[in-house]
This record gives C-alpha cells, structure tokens and sequence, in this order.
C-alpha cells in the first residue's frame, strides 16, 4: 500500500460548496485500481445526494479527499444541517455510528503489536473474569470478524414488540447509562449462536468485548486510550468519545429519527449518552478526521496507527452473505466497479454516515445524511459510493442487432449497519 505523509493541511468544504483544486491527481501506479485515477463524477455525487433527501433526509454530503502528489479535497452539500433551515455543513461534527469500530479495532490491534493480546486465543482470556462463561472459545480474531456467534445486544434494546422506534429510544437509549458489561450479560443470557468460525453475524457485542479488553489490558478507562493513542497523535481536533455526555460539543449537525409511522414528525435525537452501543457506535468526528484517521491506517508502518502486517491482517476480508461486501478486522471491503474500498459505515439514531479509502490511502470518501430508521436514506448513500470513486460511467454504445446495451451497474446493497 502506498505511503501518504500525514504532515498535510485538512481542507474541508463549506455547506453546498463544490471546491476542485488546481492541478490534476497523479497518474495511477502499476497495480493500482482505477478509483486512483478517475475524476469523481460530482453531479452523479449530487444526484445521489438529492435521492438521500428526498428520501427523508433533511440534509446529506459528500467529502472526497485525493492525497498524492496534490491534495485536494472535494465536497457537496444539499438540504439542511437542521429543521430551522441551517443549510448543511460538511464541516461539522456528527455521531459516527459504527465507524467507531475501526478505531477500536486499531487499538486492539496495537494491543497485539505489543504482544498483550494474542489474537488467535479466546478472547475471554483478556477480559475482567466472569465477563465471558469459561466454555466460550471464541478467539479474538473471530470477534472482530463478526464470525465468533454473539448475539447482537441491541436486538433486545430495540426490536420490543408493538413498539415504535421512537418509543424505544426514548425509553431505553437516549437518557439510559449502561455499563459496558451490562450489554455483554444481555447477549450472554442468548448463548452461543453458532460455532465460531463457521457463519457471519455483525454483532455490535463484539466491539463492546474489545472495547473491555483494551480497557482491561490498559488498565485505562476505554476514552483514555483512544484519546492518547489515536486522537492526539493524529490531531483528530474535532473527534471525541464523551459517553454518557448527551451533547456534542462544539459547531455539529443536528441528527433525527424517522417514526415508524411515516406521517409523524422527525425526532431530533442528538443528545443521547451513547452508552448502550460504546465502544461499537459512540465516537463523535468530522469528515476531515475521518479522512485523516482512514489515511493514517493505509499508511500502515507510516501512519503510525499499526504495523504493515497489522494492516494486512486487517485488510484481509472474508465473504459476508451480502453480495459485494467483505469484512475483516473491523474494515468493510465494498467491491465497486473501479475496485475494492476499505472503510466502514455507520448509524446511530439520527446519524447515517459511510466512510470509505482506496487501499493505498490516495482517495478517501466520507458519506453523512442526518437521518436514521430509513433503508432507502441508507441506500441514497450507499448509492453515493459508486460515482465518488469511480467518476461518471462511458455512455451506453448504441444497441444493435448484434450488441445489446450495456446493463447499468447495480446499486450497491444496504449493509448491516443499518440495524442500529
């Protein structure tokens, strides 16, 4: 993977702005995919962010980061950051949802660098004792590969019956303190789903369980460590992990949640303690923070995150039963049309945001739209990936009796984080 230097100014654009550069991206090296080469198509970035919108979304963007031999960084805004008609900033702050599962997978991962975890032991073995039964085996690398059979603790915070959403939130999520191992006994009491190893199931529980190791190894509270080992190193000046703070400090979007019941009015849910998804969905950051963190991390040996051989085993994806998507150590593999990414998404009440880099760290993408409970705002951004990447797809040759039309590239699946 190429090795882009951290030491570069973070330029992100205004609400509603689209800003290029002077200067074209370098040609792509041997081996590269094409997403290093072609131009971003910002007016099919634009439509899809439109469709994000009139999907139900108050407001959405797009942040394309190109690294290389010249920086530049792209950015469309449409709708509002807010329903008092604040126009959307790509700027501001905003809850990341399960993105946060790649930063407590880099610092699982250093864990292991250091040799204070052995990822191919049972996890439980790096846990407070009694937070696992002495019968689970699962290994550590199969928890961060959501292939270990926990069973995701979220379902019995949301799926109550004859609820709504809404219900829910506020009953159980927006003002409610749970204690990490609380989560971890709600799952427990499900038992073991399947023989690790053998099936793919994303469970938010499995980043709470790293989120306790890394506390346990440390001897640090969960923030801590991921303030003095990624925050701070990478001047990620705009990320933050406050659980159980409800309020997002500083300039953010405001996040709402979709009723159930369509014809009932949007809930702004952005103050919420984040608690009952901690170390799996509660950091807060910026789209510059996340290009900068995602950077940094395929920068391998020279991002100072992990080791080139961390990056490798992170990187290596394993089939999910979602078509086009693979999932390693806590990065998602998206397979585009122009080549593989690596990121992650995330969506947190309110909050629906994708972050994806190309393997070599040229171009990142950062997705958000403030809305959540909605599949298809979800697929708006999903959809948002392809033309980001990838540019604008050759016109269709003339169909003749001897050449049918080309067929349109699918839309890119809603992946599982939608769950939460």
């Amino acid at each position: 993977m190429a090795k882009t230097s951290l030491l570069r100014p973070l330029a992100v654009a205004a609400a509603g702005a689209v800003l290029v550069a002077t200067g074209a991206l370098p040609a792509a090296a041997a081996g590269q995919g094409a997403a290093d080469a072609a131009s971003p198509d910002l007016a099919g970035v634009r439509t899809a962010l439109q469709t994000t919108t009139a999907s139900g979304a108050p407001g959405a963007f797009a942040v394309i980061s190109d690294h290389g031999g010249t920086e530049r960084t792209q950015s469309v805004s449409v709708g509002l950051a807010d329903l008092n008609g604040t126009p959307m900033n790509s700027s501001w702050r905003f809850r990341v949802g399960s993105n946060s599962k790649m930063f407590t997978a880099v610092l699982v991962m250093q864990l292991a660098q250091e040799g204070r975890i052995d990822l191919d032991r049972p996890l439980r073995e790096y846990l407070p004792e009694g937070t696992l039964p002495e019968t689970w085996t699962m290994t550590g690398r199969q928890v961060m590969e959501h292939r270990a059979g926990i069973y995701d603790h979220t379902n019995d915070l949301l799926e109550q019956a004859g609820e709504e959403t809404t219900s829910a939130f506020e009953a159980r999520i927006r003002t409610n303190v749970y204690d990490p191992r609380e989560l971890v006994a709600m799952s427990v009491e499900h038992g073991v789903q399947y023989t690790p190893g053998t099936a793919y199931s994303y469970s938010n529980t499995d980043f709470v369980l790293l989120g306790l190791a890394v506390e346990h190894l440390t001897g640090q509270p969960y923030a801590e460590v991921l303030n003095e080992r990624i925050i701070q190193p990478l001047g990620l000046r705009g990320t933050s992990f406050v659980v159980p703070d409800q309020k997002i400090r500083g300039t953010h979007v405001t996040g709402y949640l979709t009723n159930d019941d369509r014809t009932k009015p949007l809930l702004d849910s952005t103050e919420q303690t984040g608690s009952w998804v901690w170390s799996a969905g509660a950091v807060i950051s910026t789209a510059g923070d996340l290009d900068r963190f995602l950077t940094a991390l395929t920068a391998g040996n020279d991002g100072g995150l992990v080791s080139d051989d961390s990056l490798r085993q992170m990187t290596a994806a394993l089939p999910t039963p979602t078509a086009k998507i693979s999932y390693g150590l806590g990065l998602r593999r998206i397979s585009l049309s122009c080549g593989d990414v690596y990121g992650h998404g995330g969506i947190v009440q309110g909050f629906n945001s994708q972050s994806f880099t190309t393997p070599d760290g040229r171009r990142s993408v950062v997705l958000f739209a403030n809305a959540s409970n909605n599949g298809a705002v979800t697929q708006g951004l999903m959809n948002t990936l392809e033309p980001a990447f990838c540019g604008k797809k050759p016109a269709a040759a003339p169909r003749t009796a001897f050449a049918p039309a080309t067929a349109p590239v699918d839309s890119l699946p809603v992946v599982e984080d939608t769950r939460i």
